[in-house]
C-alpha cells in the first residue's frame, strides 16, 4: 500500500519552544525597591540569554513563552520586558481578573474593593490609575484565570478593608489568598522548562510566595535561575530539591547560557533526525495478514466461541477522521465546557488528537510486526524440527533429503524474518511509537484543565528520549486553555472528562487483564499436555520394547512402532517449547498483572471522584479537580513504564 499523510499537521514537527516561569518579589520589598534598575537590568540580560538558548533548540522554533502571576514588581517587569522581546504572555492568575487587579493594587479602601471586584472604576484616582495599568497590560496577554473562588475570595478581601485592623479577617484573607497564588504557581512551573527567581534570598515569605514557588518548582524537577534581589549581579543556576542547602558559587551570564542551552535542548542529540523519521513512516490504512501470528494466538487461547479463526484484519484510524470516530465523545465534552475557545479546541484536534492517532496507527501495526514476527519464529523453529525428523515414519533414509531442505528452509526463514525484523528496527520503533500514542492518548484531558507533567518527571525511555521531548513539545504547542475556571468549568470536566476517561479505561484493563490471564494459563495447559503426550509416546515404545523381550507381546511389535513414537517423542516437546517461548514473549500473566493494578487504580480514582461529585457544586476546587487529573496522568505513565520494562529487553531474536 502506498504511503499516505491523513493531514498536514500530522506530518509535521511540532515546532520546539522554551517556556519560561517568573516569580519575584513585589515593589513593597525593600532590596527590590532599593535596586529596582540593576535587577532591571540583569533580568534584561538573562532574557537575551534565554533568547539564544531558544534559537539553538531543534529545528522549527516557536515564539518563547513566559509564565507569570499577576502583581506588581517582579512580575509586571519581567512581562513587559518579555513583550519587548515579543514573546508570547501567558499568565495563569489566581483569582479572576478583576479580583486580581483588586487584590494587587496598593493602598485600596473599602470603597476601592467593592468597585474593583465589580469591574468597576474605583473612586481612588491612584488606585484607578493601577488598575488602568494592569488592565492595558493583562489586554496583551493570555490569562488563565482560576476564579472558581473567586466568591469566598472576595467576600474575605472585602472584610479586611471593612475593619483593617482585625487580625482574624486579615488571616482569613491571607491564608485563602495564599493558597491561590501557590495554585497559581504550580501551573506556571508545570508550563515551565525552567523558572526564574527575583528573590533577596532571605524573605520566608508564605505558601504561594516566592520561596515557595522556588522550593515547588526545585522539588519538581524544575531549574531556578535566582536572581538576588539584594545584590543584582549575583546570579545562581539552581538544580534539585536540596539546591538552596548547598548553594554553589555565582555564575556570569556566558555560564548561564550554556547551562540553559543543555536543558533545553533535547536528550537525545538525533532528535530532529528521529522525530522527522516518524513522520516519514509508511502509513497502512489495515493491519497486514502477515503479521497476525501474535493476534492469533490470543484469539486461539483466549477464550469466547467463535472468535478463534475470525478475521483479525484492524483498519487505523487515520489522523483526519478521529475528531469525529472514536475521538467525537472527547471532543464533543470539551466543546461543551462552559466558557471555552472553540479555537483551543480545534488546537487540541489538530495538535493533539491527530498526532495520537498517527502515532497509534504506527505502533499497532509495528506491535504486529514485531511481536507477530516473534510468534511466527517460535513456531517455524519447532516446525523445522518436526520436518527434519518427519521421515522417520514416512521414508528411508535414502529420502531424507526433502525433509531436511525443508528444515533449511524454515531455519533460513526464521533469520530472515529475525534479520529484516531488527534491520527495520520493529521493535524499536514499536516501543518509541507506543510511548507517544499513550502520552497524547489522555493529554486533550489534562490540557483543558491546564495540567501538565513538570519538565524533570517524564518517565526516561530505555535508550531514547525523542518521544518524551517531542510528546512534551506537542503540549507546549497548545499550552494553557484560554478560559476562565469556574465552577461550572469544573464539574463539567470532572464528570464529562476525567471520570468518563477513568471509567473507560479502567473496563478496558479489567476486559485485557481477564482476556491475558485466559491466553496465559490455556497456553500453559497446551504446554503441558503435549509435554505429557510425549512422555506417554517415549514411555509407550520402551514399554513395548520390554513387553517384547519378556514374550508379552511380539517382539516386532517395537520395531514397528519405533520410528512414529520417536517422531513424536521430539516433535511434541518441540511443539510445546514452541509455545512455552510464546508464553514467554507475550508475558500474558505479568500484563494481565499490570492491566490489573491499573484498573484498581482508576476505580480507586472513580472513588475519589463520586466523592466530589456528590457534593454541591460551590464546593469544587481547581486543586482538588488537578489533582484528580495528575492521579490520572501518574496512572498511566505506571502503565507505560511497566509494559516498557518488559518489553525493552525482548528484542528481535532467533529462538535459542
Amino acid at each position: 500500500m502506498e504511503k499516505e499523510r491523513a493531514n498536514d499537521e500530522s506530518a509535521q514537527l511540532p515546532p520546539a519552544r522554551l517556556s519560561v516561569g517568573v516569580t519575584g518579589h513585589r515593589d513593597t520589598n525593600a532590596d527590590f525597591a532599593a535596586n529596582r534598575a540593576a535587577i532591571e537590568s540583569t533580568l534584561a540580560a538573562l532574557l537575551e540569554v534565554l533568547d539564544g538558548a531558544a534559537r539553538s533548540l531543534p529545528r522549527g522554533t516557536a515564539r518563547t513563552r513566559l509564565h507569570s502571576l499577576l502583581a506588581p514588581g517582579a512580575d509586571m517587569m519581567a512581562i513587559e520586558l518579555a513583550l519587548a522581546r515579543d514573546w508570547e504572555i501567558v499568565l495563569p492568575l489566581p483569582f479572576g481578573l478583576d479580583l486580581s487587579i483588586a487584590v494587587t493594587c496598593h493602598d485600596v479602601d473599602e470603597a476601592d474593593a467593592r468597585a474593583l471586584v465589580d469591574g468597576g472604576i474605583p473612586p481612588s484616582p491612584a488606585v484607578a490609575a493601577q488598575a488602568e495599568a494592569m488592565r492595558n497590560l493583562t489586554a496583551r496577554v493570555q490569562l488563565f484565570p482560576l476564579a472558581e473562588q473567586d466568591a469566598l475570595v472576595a467576600e474575605r478581601f472585602i472584610a479586611t478593608k471593612v475593619a483593617p485592623d482585625d487580625p482574624v479577617a486579615a488571616t482569613a484573607f491571607s491564608i485563602v489568598a495564599s493558597q491561590r497564588a501557590a495554585v497559581a504557581a504550580r501551573v506556571m512551573i508545570e508550563q515551565s522548562d525552567l523558572l526564574i527567581a527575583i528573590w533577596d534570598g532571605a524573605s520566608a515569605g508564605s505558601i504561594g510566595g516566592t520561596r515557595h514557588s522556588i522550593e515547588n518548582a526545585l522539588y519538581h524537577g524544575a531549574p531556578v535561575i535566582w536572581i538576588n534581589a539584594a545584590n543584582p549581579g549575583s546570579v545562581r543556576l539552581l538544580e534539585g530539591p536540596d539546591a538552596l542547602e548547598r548553594l554553589g558559587p555565582e555564575q556570569d551570564l556566558a555560564e548561564i547560557a550554556d547551562q540553559v542551552a543543555t536543558i533545553v535542548r533535547p536528550t537525545d542529540p538525533d532528535y530532529a533526525e528521529r522525530a522527522a523519521a516518524f513522520h516519514a513512516e509508511r502509513w497502512r490504512q489495515r493491519s497486514s495478514r502477515h503479521f497476525h501470528a501474535y493476534r492469533r494466538v490470543e484469539a486461539l487461547f483466549g477464550g469466547g466461541e467463535g472468535r478463534s479463526f475470525r478475521s483479525l484484519v484492524q483498519h487505523y484510524e487515520t489522523p483526519e477522521a478521529i475528531a469525529d470516530g472514536s475521538g467525537a465523545e472527547l471532543m464533543a465534552a470539551a466543546d461543551a465546557l462552559p466558557g471555552i475557545e472553540v479555537g483551543f479546541v480545534d488546537q487540541l484536534k489538530t495538535e493533539v488528537l491527530r498526532r495520537f492517532a498517527w502515532a497509534d496507527g504506527l505502533s499497532t501495526f509495528l506491535a504486529d510486526a514485531y511481536r507477530g514476527g516473534m510468534v511466527m519464529n517460535f513456531l517455524l523453529s519447532a516446525s523445522a524440527v518436526i520436518a527434519g525428523v518427519a521421515y522417520l515414519p514416512l521414508v528411508g533414509v535414502d529420502w531424507k533429503w526433502p525433509f531436511a531442505l525443508a528444515e533449511l528452509l524454515l531455519l533460513l526463514a526464521i533469520v530472515g524474518i529475525t534479520v529484516i525484523g531488527r534491520k527495520r528496527r520493529w521493535h524499536g520503533r514499536w516501543l518509541e511509537t507506543r510511548r507517544v500514542a499513550e502520552y497524547l492518548r489522555h493529554a486533550p484531558i489534562l490540557q483543558l484543565l491546564g495540567v501538565a507533567r513538570p519538565v524533570a518527571r517524564w518517565p526516561q525511555g530505555s535508550g531514547t528520549q525523542w518521544p518524551e521531548y517531542y510528546a512534551r513539545q506537542v503540549l507546549r504547542t497548545v499550552g494553557l486553555p484560554r478560559v476562565v475556571v469556574s465552577q461550572a468549568y469544573l464539574h463539567s470536566a470532572l464528570a464529562n472528562l476525567i471520570e468518563r476517561h477513568a471509567e473507560m479505561q479502567a473496563a478496558y484493563h479489567r476486559q485485557k487483564a481477564a482476556r491475558l490471564a485466559h491466553v496465559h494459563h490455556s497456553i500453559d495447559r497446551f504446554s503441558h499436555a503435549l509435554f505429557v503426550l510425549a512422555i506417554v509416546s517415549v514411555s509407550a515404545y520402551l514399554l513395548l520394547i520390554a513387553a517384547g523381550a519378556l514374550t508379552l507381546v511380539p517382539e516386532e511389535i517395537g520395531h514397528v512402532v519405533a520410528k512414529p513414537l520417536t517422531f513424536l517423542g521430539l516433535a511434541l516437546p518441540a511443539l510445546g517449547a514452541a509455545f512455552a517461548g510464546i508464553r514467554y514473549l507475550g508475558d500474558f500473566d505479568r500484563f494481565a498483572a499490570i492491566s490489573e493494578i491499573a484498573a484498581e487504580k482508576l476505580e480507586a480514582l472513580g472513588s475519589r471522584i463520586e466523592v466530589l461529585l456528590s457534593g454541591t457544586e460551590p464546593e469544587l476546587q481547581y486543586a482538588q479537580v488537578a489533582s484528580l487529573a495528575h492521579a490520572l496522568d501518574e496512572i498511566v505513565i505506571a502503565e507505560i513504564e511497566s509494559w516498557q520494562s518488559v518489553f525493552a529487553v525482548k528484542n528481535m531474536a532467533v529462538p535459542v
